[in-house]
């Protein structure tokens, strides 16, 4: 369904524009309603971060983000939750990202269940990487889809590799290092997205880590399917700024038109 829903955005002159938020942040008596109101204003989908105590690959903004949730009394079950109320009120793809130990700690199986019960569409869980892949899952159906992360380090084998795994999409790290806010991007980092966006074939590509405002977008519009938002929408959040969120989002809806 992600692929698809992908595809059906860009045939209509559109980027597909994901949003992450954090589950239960910054409460968990107003994040459906809160995350309701970032896909009026334009979320195409919604990655639902699941908190963890040691997210390794999160800058601060979303680390501190899953510590609140946590400190909030957040549980996966809520997490599980919100995936079904969210997906009964929009037509729109959910993906739970976080990391292996939450999956290993709920118990695979049952993980898989209740997120299939939730209605989830897919999962990132980055730090398991393509070498680790088809063991982790290897108790999982192919009804939820498997987003895999390429960065710039990767070869063009690994690329390749990644591709082929992967389904939903192909999740592109802009740059080295942790999710963040940018000013912009160089012509190195231009010049490696190019590449890694005529390499994958499969899937579509969708570009996060410092995507953070309208001209980070246009920059990068040619070589991406669609881009990630996290770590600015989280920012907006801080102290229920909801109001700023929505404006946000709109003005990030709009740069994903041509």
């Amino acid at each position: 369904m992600i692929k698809e829903r992908i595809e059906k955005i860009n045939t209509s002159g559109k980027k597909a524009l994901s949003i992450f938020v954090t589950s239960g942040f910054p409460s968990i008596s107003k994040f459906v309603e809160n995350t309701n109101r970032i896909i009026e204003a334009g979320a195409d989908m919604i990655e639902l971060g699941m908190p963890f105590s040691d997210p390794l690959a999160d800058g601060g903004v979303i680390q501190q983000s899953s510590q609140a949730a946590l400190e909030n009394g957040i549980t996966q079950k809520q997490t599980f939750t919100f995936a079904e109320e969210l997906k009964k009120q929009n037509d729109i793809p959910i993906i739970l990202m976080g990391y292996a130990n939450t999956v290993l700690k709920y118990g695979k199986e049952q993980f898989e269940k209740d997120a299939l019960s939730a209605g989830v569409d897919g999962l990132i869980i980055p730090d398991v990487p393509l070498e680790e892949f088809d063991e982790f899952f290897s108790s999982f159906s192919n009804k939820l889809d498997k987003i895999l992360l390429t960065t710039p380090t990767s070869s063009t084998e690994r690329i390749k590799n990644i591709d082929n795994s992967s389904s939903g999409f192909v999740y592109c790290v802009s740059v080295a290092g942790t999710t963040g806010i940018r000013s912009g991007f160089s012509d190195d980092v231009i010049k490696n997205l190019h590449y890694t966006y005529d390499t994958i074939e499969k899937n579509k590509m969708l570009i996060g880590f410092g995507i953070s405002k309208p001209e980070n977008i246009k920059q990068l519009y040619p070589y991406a399917d669609g881009f990630i938002v996290g770590s600015a929408v989280i920012k907006s959040l801080q102290n229920e700024r909801i109001e700023e969120t929505v404006t946000l989002v709109k003005s990030l809806s709009d740069a994903c038109r041509k």
